[in-house]
């Protein structure tokens, strides 16, 4: 599909958070990346002009939401406000990383849901649709009243796990919430789950209790949409291994890696991280343990398919 001729009312750019995935997916599409220019004037505010004529065309914008998450997110703002203003047809925003999900609901009292905020900024702003990857919680597509596609990275994961002819593997979730992601993984694995009973004392800690099902001298696969300081990753590994898992592997499809995880990972039982590109990986956090796959194939077929009005449902699975 890649270098294939497109209408020209097809016009893809991108802002500041990942480039390299944006000129990746341009190059699956066939398009050069639309000109546009991000600057700050002398106080810090961010400045976007469009360097080309988008009148009337449908724009997809590739944007993360990833650290610095806010400068990221005000980019995507005032961006869509330009292109509303420069009379593009419609306005789509593609979100490999949806940032502010975690709070997707009110856990305690006088919390704020930012990720029905986020999505109410987006509308506001005059975005008709959104492509997004893997969000933390299926039900954040309800915070939408515009058009969402919700693409999944477990197949991307499993295809890559298929190459490797592991033996005897079970999928394991790191906690209750992850179990229809895993159970996912294990469908096309062939294998079956496991799940970490933890609870969280507070935010960005985790305590490991007990597992539920059978590792005993299997090849465990963790998986997790979002990890973190990859506290609850290392040490669902550690607790794999000393409870009879004969080696640990781990995958997810967002890799925030902030403050310690990576020394966590290096240090802990985890044979191999495998991650996606969603989020840029800088230079200092590129170990030997972690493997990057490229989401640009699953999301250039995916605007590829909106701006050509075909079906997207086949790309979910």
């Amino acid at each position: 599909m890649s270098n294939q001729y497109l209408d020209p009312k097809m016009k893809v750019f991108t802002l500041n958070s990942n480039r390299g995935l944006a000129e990746e997916i341009a190059k699956f599409i066939g398009v050069e990346l639309g000109k546009c220019s991000v600057t700050h004037f002398s106080d810090g505010e961010i400045q976007i002009n469009i360097e080309e004529s988008i009148r009337g065309c449908d724009v997809f914008v590739i944007q993360s939401t990833s650290a610095p998450v806010n400068e990221h997110l005000m980019e995507l703002l005032i961006m869509i406000d330009a292109l509303r203003r420069a009379s593009a047809k419609t306005v789509n925003i593609v979100m490999p990383y949806y940032g502010y999900a975690r709070q997707d609901r009110k856990a305690r009292a006088r919390e704020p849901i930012t990720a029905k905020l986020v999505a109410n900024l987006l509308e506001t702003a005059g975005a008709d649709r959104v492509i997004t990857l893997d969000l933390h919680a299926p039900q954040i597509q309800g915070f939408f009243d515009i058009l969402i596609d919700h693409l999944m990275g477990v197949p991307i994961l499993a295809d890559y796990f298929k190459t490797k002819n592991l033996k005897d593997i079970v999928i394991v979730s790191p906690d209750h919430g992850g179990v229809t992601r895993a159970r996912k993984m294990a469908d096309r694995l062939k294998a079956p789950i496991a799940i970490i009973d933890k609870r969280r004392p507070r935010p960005n800690v985790a305590e490991v209790m007990n597992i539920v099902g059978n590792i005993e001298g299997k090849t465990a696969i963790l998986i997790d949409d979002i990890i973190d300081t990859a506290g609850t990753i290392t040490l669902a590994a550690n607790a794999l291994v000393e409870n009879g898992a004969a080696e640990v592997y781990a995958c997810c499809t967002h890799p925030v890696l902030s403050g310690p995880a990576i020394d966590r990972i290096q240090n802990s039982r985890i044979k191999e991280l495998v991650i996606t590109n969603s989020i840029v990986l800088a230079e200092e956090k590129k170990i030997g343990k972690i493997v990057e796959l490229s989401v640009a194939p699953l999301i250039g077929e995916a605007i590829i398919r909106v701006h050509e009005e075909q079906s997207v449902s086949t790309l979910f699975d």
